[in-house]
């Protein structure tokens, strides 16, 4: 699959708040009409390349991969349609997304009751739509050759708030008796929330002394340069990067087990395996480009979901998808 075109690739810039927003603008011109050209989803119409309007999008980090490679094929399509995918965290999305800021929101975990509230207080009306499977993955620098595998307890004792876990020794006494220095999302984050309730127990509930980031590009680069570094993030990052670090097996209680295709799928990779949604606003919904991102969204993420290192879930499920929300919207 192409990736954006050069011009277009993803921009990191600063807002008021510290950390780093990726956003990926597509300040497309408007189409002179003409048939597709093949692209996925694609009916061949005419129709179809004149549409123009706008789609907001914001979120997860993690389901960014996914819905920037809907959003550049889409665009093959619909070069009418202007845009932006931005990456601001579960969290953040979710704030924008809940006062009807933004047309549909990126989240790696469920919409909490606390931000389901506001969206009814504000009148925001949504589906809630399952995209992919995902499998955080925790992961060492590749100059780490001792840490193959980790326990849930282990982890539990390494991130927990008021952890006394310092060096590799306090882990495991034979391992080397050298700082640890932890790298992970940071709190808007829908993989930190998830993270953290599966391992600490609670949601949010970490030690705050890691180098914390919602960019997770940022996260793979000084994971890669520290060879005392552990840190972890969604399954594509390590895909992407799997020749630049290691990636760490989980043992819950059956054994060691890494993430991989098979074992998200099949849920062997317990407890990090976990599902990526969208939430889409019914109002928005209404507007013809929205309609249609979102149909194309259903059609298409089978085949895009692997291509940036998720795992698909069934044509039915997103034909299921695509159906509830024709009945419903």
């Amino acid at each position: 699959m192409l990736i954006w075109p050069k011009a277009l690739n993803p921009i990191r810039f600063d807002r008021c708040a510290p950390l780093a927003l990726l956003v990926v603008s597509l300040a497309l011109a408007v189409s002179c009409g003409g048939d597709s050209d093949g692209t996925p989803g694609s009916n061949g119409g005419s129709e179809k390349s004149r549409l123009g309007g706008n789609i907001e999008i914001d979120g997860s980090s993690t389901v960014f991969l996914i819905t920037e490679a809907v959003a550049e094929e889409f665009h093959k399509v619909h070069p009418g349609v202007q845009g932006n995918v931005g990456s601001s965290g579960t969290g953040a999305g979710c704030k924008r997304f809940t006062v009807g800021d933004i047309d549909i929101g990126d989240a790696s975990r469920p919409i909490k009751d606390a931000e389901a509230a506001a969206a009814t207080e504000n009148g925001v009306e949504y589906h809630e739509i399952r995209v992919a499977m995902d499998g955080l993955s925790v992961v060492v620098s590749p100059r780490n050759d001792f840490v193959e595998c980790l326990t849930v307890e282990e982890l539990r004792r390494i991130w927990e708030p008021g952890s006394t876990v310092d060096t590799w020794q306090d882990i495991r006494p034979g391992w080397p008796d050298r700082s640890i220095r932890l790298y992970g999302p940071g709190t808007d984050s829908g993989t930190f929330d998830y993270f953290t309730e599966e391992i600490v127990g609670e949601a949010q509930a970490s030690r705050s002394d890691y180098t914390a980031s919602e960019d997770d590009n940022v996260l793979v680069r000084g994971i890669v340069g520290d060879r005392n570094a552990l840190g972890y993030f969604g399954y594509a990052y390590y895909e992407q990067s799997r020749d630049q670090i290691n990636l760490v097996a989980i043992d819950s209680g059956a054994g060691c087990v890494a993430p991989s295709g098979e074992t998200i799928e099949n849920g062997t990779y317990a407890p990090l395996s976990r599902p990526l949604f969208i939430y889409v606003s019914k109002e928005s919904l209404q507007r013809p480009e929205i309609l249609a991102f979102f149909e194309f969204y259903m059609d298409n993420a089978a085949e895009l979901a692997p291509e940036v290192g998720y795992v698909r879930l069934s044509q039915e499920d997103y034909t299921l998808s695509k159906s509830v929300v024709a009945q419903q919207r």
